[in-house]
């Protein structure tokens, strides 16, 4: 027998040895004595342990990191109310498809169902939003299960796991050679699956024969780092390209094939719809925003997305950039792809963008004060570089950026996603920044939004990451406020959504960063430049007028 092979090691070890094969560079967390072991394994495996101040954090960053790396986060938390206090940041990732691990304490087997401190059914509460939750039942088994947790994120669409760790488990010292460790990159299978090849063939002809196509290009392609493979096809078939979520961006700002504001007409005239990678949730008005007449294509990870809420003329399962460049090369060389007969189909839709550009120009341009937030979203597009991430962390604020804001690079938009979470502007920021230092972070927030987790910019302060922060103030959660006010009348409008002026840039200089007050909307720019060269992290405190609303948030289209 090795001389080594009674070499012990500790469950804590044993877990942080799991996470590096699975190349996790760091942690999320919030400390609590159930958990330490973990991070005494991670200094010695070299994993950093990020340290911030609630749980819900933690758990956002872990998805904010997934999302900008593709590769799973992971949070680390106590029992009880340290899962509980998760709970939200991990639902937020079930809804939005990230991948991401959170490992939870639990007491001692020994102690099982005593009452012991912080005992809670962690797998019970965790299972209906998690891909897969459970309880390490030994030592021996404790990276062998990280590794099984990180396999199921990758079930179908990607998704958060869970794991709860009882801390004799966790503290428990057992010979190495007893304990199954993974080896990095032998212990899952690929996930690119290229879909039916007979199904790729019939929506190229599809394509091909299309006079009035459009493509909506969403979440799944920037998931599945499927740019390259959605720009080609768009270009090669002269397809409009609509994108949604983390979708933004795939195509540039300019680009002619890059549409935003005509969407709504452009899918209840045309004649094909092809939908990568986003359900038919609120979003898509349940798939009935599709005009009735069209042909209906959907391309998705997961099965059970396909078809649901609304019938489609085709479904095709698998990765989005395999199918959409087997699509491309099976189309190729067909009637010219169909191009040359589209010009008037694209032309069409640019007229009806830049008739909504021309309506709301004046407000976008307005030096009204209170700033209208038009002015503000049109100010930040503006200052947008092709390496800055944007973050929308808020309701109304957020539903005028969507419509303005325009990221000029694929992987750099960032929002809650469809669970609607506010949030998580803080960690999305700490996750970005961390995992890619060389971009530049711009996030929007609303002053409700920014209030649930705002003290972790302290964190961001503590470990020297710089960002562009802009909170739009109305002193309102306004989102909701319009629409007790079309209900209930203007007497009962302001209750229970009606917050304090708080001045978020002195908040800033009070926890080491930098912190500007806007009032003239001729000042967003010059602030938003201070903020960039200040090399801190920064809030620019723009007071905005209470009573104007977005469009979607007046249509009530997230109810609808």
């Amino acid at each position: 027998m090795p001389e080594d092979s009674q070499e012990l090691v500790s469950g804590g070890h044993l877990v942080a040895k799991a996470l590096k094969a699975e190349g996790v560079e760091r942690v999320y967390t919030l400390c609590g004595g159930h958990i330490i072991d973990i991070y005494d394994g991670c200094v010695d495996e070299g994993i950093d342990v990020v340290d911030v101040r609630h749980e819900q954090v933690a758990a956002h960053a872990a998805d904010g990191y997934a999302r900008i790396t593709g590769r799973p986060g992971c949070a680390v938390v106590t029992a009880g109310p340290g899962t509980t206090d998760a709970v939200t940041g991990v639902a937020n990732a079930f809804r939005a498809e990230s991948p991401m691990l959170l490992i939870g304490g639990q007491g001692a087997r020994s102690q099982h169902r005593m009452g012991s401190l912080q005992d809670l059914p962690h797998v019970e509460m965790m299972s209906p939003v998690c891909k897969f939750a459970a309880t390490v039942p030994e030592t021996s088994r404790a990276a062998d299960m990280v590794s099984m947790a990180f396999r199921e994120c990758y079930h179908g669409a990607p998704g958060p796991s869970f794991l709860e760790i009882p801390r004799d488990v966790l503290d428990a010292r057992v010979p190495v050679a007893g304990a199954r460790v993974p080896v990095a990159g032998r212990y899952r299978a690929s996930t690119r699956t290229a879909g039916d090849p007979e199904a790729v063939e019939r929506l190229a002809d599809l394509l091909v024969h299309a006079e009035k196509p459009a493509v909506l290009l969403g979440s799944q392609v920037w998931t599945t780092r499927a740019t390259d493979s959605a720009v080609e096809l768009v270009r090669a078939l002269n397809v409009p390209a609509y994108m949604n979520g983390a979708g933004r961006g795939t195509l540039p700002p300019g680009d002619p094939h890059h549409f935003q504001l005509s969407r709504r007409y452009a899918f209840s005239r045309a004649d094909l719809v092809v939908v990568v990678g986003t359900p038919f949730d609120f979003r898509m008005g349940y798939g009935k925003r599709l005009s009735p007449d069209a042909t209906v294509v959907q391309i998705d990870l997961d099965y059970r997305t396909v078809g649901k809420n609304r019938d489609i003329d085709l479904g095709i399962v698998g990765d989005a950039g395999l199918v959409l460049k087997a699509v491309t090369q099976a189309a190729s060389g067909r009637l010219n792809g169909g191009a040359a007969g589209r010009k008037a189909w694209l032309d069409e839709l640019r007229a009806a963008e830049q008739a909504t550009i021309e309506k709301r120009l004046p407000r976008l341009k307005s030096d009204a004060s209170p700033i209208h937030p038009y002015r503000l979203v049109g100010e930040i597009n503006d200052f947008l570089t092709e390496d800055s991430v944007y973050i929308g962390d808020g309701g109304d604020i957020v539903t005028f950026s969507g419509q303005v804001v325009q990221p000029k690079s694929p992987g750099h938009w960032m929002d809650p996603g469809p669970l609607g979470t506010l949030g998580v502007g803080i960690p999305f920021v700490l996750a970005a920044k961390q995992a890619r230092p060389d971009k530049e972070v711009v996030a929007l927030f609303g002053d409700g939004a920014f209030s649930l987790t705002g003290w972790d910019f302290e964190t961001l302060v503590r470990y020297n990451l710089p960002f562009v922060g802009i909170v739009g103030n109305n002193s309102s959660m306004n989102q909701i406020r319009y629409g007790q006010r079309a209900k209930y009348g203007d007497e009962r409008q302001r209750v229970g959504n009606t917050l304090g002026d708080v001045h978020y840039d002195k908040f800033a200089q009070m926890l080491g960063g930098y912190g500007e007050e806007v009032r003239d909307p001729a000042d967003i720019a010059p602030a938003l430049r201070r903020a960039r060269e200040s090399g801190l992290p920064s809030l620019i405190n723009v007071w905005i007028d209470p009573d104007a609303y977005a469009p979607g948030t007046m249509n009530q289209t997230m109810y609808k």
